[in-house]
Parts: structure tokens; C-alpha cells; sequence
């Protein structure tokens, strides 16, 4: 209860109040139900970090929530100041903050019917997440990732490229090559699940099994220089990068428990407040001195926290345009090249960004404007009530599997639990990708329970059908018999 009412304080209380800490702040309408979704997001935020079960998912949505579609627009809507030049009416303003507290309704709403049948079997995910790693296939793909970084380092401008700023690779034009791109990410994904596997296949392995251990041990080390160099957060996103880290920190057994859940989630949101913010440092080539600066001033002024401006935009742009139901196919079938389908939806981010006349088409475009383009208010919520659904399930699932070792369940829930930070803040178009290739590979190194449970299984005696056993019936007499 304690901690409860700590967090409550400071996420509901103290941080709203310190971001609202400016003069000449505007109230009105919008102001006012921004403040019922922080509320809402900081109450929920304080049940996850407290909670006596470890619930990734919900940490990842919630965490999102708070920061970059509640304290964000708060400090938007009190100051009117924006990172971009477009700006919407009152009007326009206020429907963002009832489309943001709209699916966020529709989240709970989808956590609560799952958590419905919590006692219950689910046909679909239980069968998937309970798989069991494969040591075979494991040392397969870190073979594999390994000769992939022989391969494609070179071609991809060497180990210094990975290490040159995000600023410098935009401006040589590398970033627009989707062919470079799909490389790099075809290289940063398995070398990631070829490390976190690795780390976490002694669980499934015999004593007895030198040979597999040595090879483990052979391998972690070049895997892990690999992931330093192709993971990094200084050409790769910080998003990405961080996701990295987070699961190989949130996989462990260490961070099953919740005690240590709650502690790691605690600092993981603090960080996110105080950290994330000056972690771009590495994104330009002329790094000066970190100015550290205001939350409300951080809110404000960035372009990470663009996500409420971006649904005010997306809303007028409905207004002007209608819906457009074909824009979900585009992430849907992002893998159908534009040669062969010269129609294909175009990233929803740049199509905002070049509707309200920016130079900077690389924009976040939220799940919340994403599905309120595709239909309108009801697409929204049936969006984030199957997501919510999931996430419950995800998370009940993590917990009740925690016993079996080494599920697919123990790495999947927390890479799905941490993408979300990206996944929420879109667009789908360029997450959707990276989103398939992460949760598709480790079905490659992983086998079903049934089949592993059958593979595991030592051959025992058949019991004789003319003996009694011990502790039946009359058993004990007969072993005293025989001990006479």
C-alpha cells in the first residue's frame, strides 16, 4: 500500500504539477480531459510497477502512455507550443485527447475480459508460447547470425559505419536504400535472438551434455562483440537498441520474480523520464554540451514527443480527406514491393508530414491516428481491445509457463512487452517489418512441448501388472515381509 500511494503521488501528482509549473498556462476543454488522461494513465502505470506479478506487456503500453500521449499533450496543451509548425484548432485538440482516452478504454476493457478467463486454456497463444528451445537450431542460428556478420559488415560500409552517427547516415542518402535497410535489419534481429537464446539454453540442456556447453561457451562471446556492433545506439534507433537491452535484462531468471520486476520496472521508468530525453546525444556528428532542461521544455520542443501533435494532424487531414480503409493493407502487405504494386498505401508519418507541408517526412504516426484513419472511432476501439486482450493473456501466460524453464514465452512476451514503445508510436509502415522478423525467428529455434516432452522423455520400466505396488493396499505388509 505504501508503494502504491508513492507512486500515485509522484506519477499523478508531482510530475503534472512539475510540468504545468510555467507561466501563462492555457486551460480549456482539451486541457481539461488531458488532465482525466493522465489521471488514467499514471493509475494504471502505478498498478503495473506494484504489482505482485510480472506484467511486461501492460509496463511497455502503459509506460508509453503516460509519458508520450499524457504528460506530453499536458505540456503541449498548457503552453501551446508544439515541435512542428502545423496547429490545429481548439476543436481538433480536444477530439485527439478523447481519441487518446478512447483507446485507452478499449486497452482496459480488452485486459479486463481477458483476465476473465485466466483459468482457462488459450487455443492459440498457449501452444506458441509454450514451446521450448531447440539447442540444435539455437547453435544453428548463431552460426548462422555469426557468418551473416562476416558477410554483410564489410558490404555495409565496415564495423565503423554501425558506429557512425543516425545524422551522417541520413544525410549520404543510405537511409532511403530499402535494400541496405532490409541488410541491416536482417542482420540485427538474428544476431539479437542468437545471443538471447544462447544465454538461455542451459535450461534446457542435460549435465551430462559437455559437448553443448563448450559450444555455448565458444559461442556467447564473438555473439555478444556482434550485437555491440550491429545493436548499438548510435546508428540504430534508440528505441530498438533499448528493446535490445531490455530483454536480454527482463528474460532473465532473476527478473522472473517481482520483486525484482518491480525494482528493474521502477528504474526503467524513471529512465525513460529523466534519461531518454538526452539520449540522442550520439545522433549528430557536432556534439556540444548537454543542456539539461525542463521536463515541460523537453515535451515541447523535441520531435520524439510528436506523437499527440501528429494525431491532431491526422484528425484534420479525416476531416479533409474521409477515411481511407486501403491504408491498412499497406502494413498488412509490407512486404509487396511498390514495383509490383504501384497503388501501395504510403507510410501514414510521411503522408501526415507532407499533407501539413513539413521538410522532415520522418514522423511517428500513433496507433491511435493509425486505426482512426483505417475507420473511425470504432476501428480504434476494436484495435486496442484485442491489443489489450492480448497483452493480458501475453502476460498470464509468462507467469504461468514461468515453472517449464526455457519457453518460447520467457523471450517472446518481453520483446513484444518493449517493441510496443515503438509499435504504439508508429508508424506501422516502418515498424511492421522489423515487428514480423522479431516475433516469426524464434519459431525457427524453438519445438512444441508435446514434442519436446516426448524427446525428453527417459525410457522407464513397464510396470508389472502382477505386483503390488508398495504403497497400495497391503504393500507395506509385504515390504516388511520381504525385510523379515
Amino acid at each position: 500500500m505504501a508503494a502504491v500511494c508513492g507512486w500515485a503521488i509522484v506519477l499523478v501528482g508531482l510530475l503534472p504539477l512539475l510540468v504545468l509549473s510555467v507561466p501563462d498556462a492555457h486551460f480549456g476543454a482539451a486541457f481539461a480531459l488531458q488532465c482525466a488522461v493522465v489521471a488514467h494513465t499514471g493509475g494504471a502505470l502505478t498498478r503495473v510497477l506494484t504489482d505482485t506479478r510480472v506484467r511486461l506487456a501492460a509496463l511497455g503500453f502503459w509506460l508509453f502512455s503516460y509519458v508520450w500521449l499524457g504528460l506530453a499533450p499536458l505540456a503541449m496543451l498548457a503552453t501551446g507550443t508544439y515541435s512542428h509548425e502545423y496547429r490545429a484548432d481548439a476543436g481538433t485538440a480536444f477530439a485527439a485527447t478523447a481519441l487518446t482516452e478512447l483507446g485507452l478504454l478499449a486497452y482496459g476493457i480488452g485486459a479486463a475480459l481477458a483476465r476473465r478467463r485466466t483459468a482457462g486454456r488459450s487455443a492459440l497463444l498457449e501452444p506458441l508460447l509454450s514451446r521450448r528451445l531447440a539447442p540444435v537450431p539455437v547453435l544453428l542460428l548463431s552460426v548462422l547470425a555469426l557468418l551473416l556478420g562476416i558477410a554483410l559488415i564489410p558490404r555495409l560500409g565496415g564495423a565503423e559505419a554501425f558506429f557512425t552517427s543516425r545524422q551522417a547516415v541520413q544525410q549520404s542518402g543510405a537511409a532511403n536504400d530499402s535494400v541496405r535497410e532490409l541488410a541491416t535489419w536482417s542482420l540485427s534481429v538474428p544476431a539479437f535472438w542468437a545471443l538471447a537464446a544462447l544465454v538461455h539454453l542451459p535450461r534446457v540442456t542435460t549435465a551430462n551434455d559437455r559437448l553443448l556447453r563448450n559450444l555455448r561457451l565458444l559461442l556467447i562471446p564473438p555473439l555478444t562483440g556482434l550485437n555491440l556492433i550491429v545493436n548499438n545506439p548510435i546508428s540504430r534507433p534508440r528505441f530498438w537498441a533499448g528493446t535490445v537491452l531490455l530483454v536480454l535484462l527482463f528474460a532473465s531468471g532473476r527478473f522472473s520474480r517481482p520483486r525484482a520486476y518491480r525494482l528493474a520496472a521502477a528504474a526503467l521508468t524513471v529512465t525513460v523520464l529523466l534519461v531518454f530525453p538526452y539520449s540522442d546525444y550520439f545522433r549528430y556528428d557536432q556534439r556540444g554540451p548537454v543542456h539539461v532542461v525542463s521536463l515541460t521544455a523537453q515535451f515541447t520542443t523535441k520531435m520524439d514527443y510528436d506523437a499527440f501533435q501528429q494525431m491532431q494532424t491526422g484528425i484534420d487531414y479525416v476531416h479533409q480527406a474521409g477515411f481511407t480503409p486501403s491504408a491498412a493493407l499497406g502494413p498488412a502487405l509490407f512486404m509487396v514491393p511498390r514495383s509490383v504494386w504501384p497503388g501501395k498505401p504510403q507510410d501514414t508519418g510521411v503522408g501526415l508530414a507532407e499533407w501539413a507541408g513539413y521538410t522532415v517526412k520522418n514522423l511517428s504516426a500513433p496507433l491511435w491516428i493509425e486505426s482512426y484513419i483505417w475507420a473511425g472511432v470504432p476501428c480504434v476501439a476494436a484495435v486496442f481491445c484485442l491489443l489489450g486482450a492480448a497483452g493480458r493473456r501475453m502476460d498470464d501466460l509468462r507467469e504461468r509457463l514461468r515453472s517449464r524453464g526455457a519457453t518460447l514465452a520467457v523471450l517472446l512476451v518481453p520483446a513484444f512487452a518493449f517493441y510496443q514503445l515503438i509499435f504504439l508510436r508508429g508508424s506501422l509502415m516502418g515498424v511492421v517489418g522489423p515487428l514480423s522478423l522479431l516475433l516469426t525467428l524464434p519459431f525457427l529455434f524453438t519445438t512444441s512441448a508435446a514434442r519436446s516432452s516426448r524427446s525428453a522423455a527417459p525410457d522407464l520400466p513397464t510396470a508389472r501388472p502382477d505386483r503390488t505396488p508398495i504403497f497400495a493396499t497391503g504393500g507395506i505388509r509385504d515390504l516388511s515381509r520381504q525385510l523379515r
